[in-house]
């Protein structure tokens, strides 16, 4: 069975291009519009990595961070944040919240 991969974004180019990316290399993907979209779509599914947006609107990337490291289920999913972001204290904001990684957009 495929890992499966929830990419939050609300741009849905880059939910294009990232998704098309990663089921090609034979990934499943579950797609969010925001933060809000994503926490409803985790109703239990095995979630192998989580690619999030910081900048969206209804439930921000922080705000979603920390809304699923209170869900036992998701507490160890491993996130990566994506975004046009780079300033320092955002970066240390998502890591304390349980950001694993953090990549720059545009990205290649």
């Amino acid at each position: 069975m495929p890992k499966t991969v929830m990419i939050v974004d609300d741009a849905p180019s880059v939910r294009q291009v990232v998704g098309m990316a990663l089921k090609g290399a034979g990934y499943e993907v579950v797609e969010a519009r925001d933060g809000k979209d994503g926490v409803a779509k985790l109703d239990g599914r095995k979630v192998n990595l989580v690619i999030c947006d910081l900048n969206m609107p209804n439930l921000d990337g922080i705000g979603f961070l920390k809304q699923i490291k209170t869900m036992e289920v998701y507490r160890f999913t491993p996130v990566i944040m994506l975004t046009t972001e780079s300033a320092d204290d955002k970066k240390m904001a998502a890591k304390a919240a349980g950001a694993r990684a953090w990549l720059t957009k545009p990205f290649q």
